[in-house]
């Protein structure tokens, strides 16, 4: 099996005003997509309050990451960055002090998101799974509620991804190969090359395979069914008999929506024998993600891998799995 590359010398200059975004984001929860140069022009950028020290921004972070990927995947087609944002943070400038909120001008706020993620695609590196067009894509996570910014300019904490968009519904498959949860830097260049290492590092072909083989093993409707009562049992386990088992960090809201999606998934539903083949459970489960909020959504996705790994192990080497017994 090998990775298409497609219009290798082709390299697209990032233009929002002409891109064509699916109807289906990688991330819902409480998210909107804004533009880069919203980032940019109209919001403010916060600050480490014993120092006045700026903190390195949402649009720092994301050029950063997209001047890595030009250099790393140099010649290939590389999409606009696409942003997702939540939490806004509203304040206004000194002069509207007191001024009613509804007699506000837009002059007279400002704003600034709590969390950002952001996602960007290149196209021209392409593979087809069990009939599923994936595409690379790389991108990184922002959350400042995980900073103290009551406190002097630190460490600032980052989250960096890299692996396929699932372009049939646009779910993003991640494995612990390709994120790094906790990102620490000072400044942007020293995270350049952080990223730079990491997306160097990525087993891009070991992932594809690790994916590719998924289809080849099933879960029965009994084992599906058992499965999802598993994860509803996980998290009210005792702590001493969750040590050594894999977490189920999907909540159970998102384990229902992966029931519901046995039966009525128009992707990834069970086939007629009400079999589940192990890539369209892995690609419930990331569809269910979506609905997570962006501080947690990349543990979550990187999760979802984990257990959907561990079930192939599972059932290929028919070895003993706390899911299944």
């Amino acid at each position: 099996m090998e990775i298409q590359i497609v219009n290798k010398d082709q390299l697209m200059v990032p233009d929002e005003n002409i891109v064509t975004r699916s109807n289906s984001p990688f991330i819902k929860a409480n998210t909107k997509e804004v533009s880069l140069s919203h980032l940019q022009k109209d919001c403010t950028i916060p600050v480490f309050s014993k120092d006045n020290e700026c903190t390195i921004s949402h649009q720092e972070f994301i050029d950063v990451t997209f001047d890595c990927a030009q250099k790393v995947f140099g010649g290939q087609q590389i999409m606009p960055p696409e942003i997702r944002v939540s939490h806004i943070v509203k304040g206004r400038i000194p002069s509207a002090i007191g001024k009613p909120v509804k007699d506000l001008l837009d002059s007279e706020k400002t704003i600034y998101y709590e969390r950002m993620m952001f996602g960007v695609e290149l196209p021209s590196i392409t593979l087809d799974v069990n009939g599923n067009q994936l595409n690379l894509v790389l991108g990184g996570v922002r959350a400042y509620n995980q900073e103290n910014l009551y406190s002097k300019k630190g460490m600032e904490k980052f989250k960096f991804f890299i692996g396929f968009r699932n372009m049939v519904c646009c779910n993003m498959c991640v494995s612990s190969d390709g994120y790094a949860g906790d990102i620490r830097s000072s400044s942007v260049d020293y995270l350049k090359k952080q990223l730079m290492f990491l997306m160097g590092d990525y087993q891009m072909q070991e992932h594809l395979n690790q994916m590719q083989s998924f289809s080849k093993y099933k879960l029965r409707e009994h084992q599906f069914a058992q499965l999802v009562g598993r994860c509803r049992l996980y998290a009210h386990l005792p702590k001493k008999e969750k040590e050594g088992l894999i977490p189920m960090l999907l909540n159970d809201g998102q384990v229902n929506a992966v029931a519901k999606a046995y039966y009525e998934d128009e992707n990834f539903s069970q086939d007629q024998n009400g079999d589940l083949n192990l890539w369209n459970f892995f690609n419930l489960l990331t569809g269910a993600n979506k609905s997570s909020y962006i501080d947690t959504f990349l543990d979550r996705s990187v999760n979802s891998y984990g257990i959907t790994q561990a079930l192939y192990n599972s059932l290929k080497n028919k070895t003993g799995l706390w899911y299944l017994n």
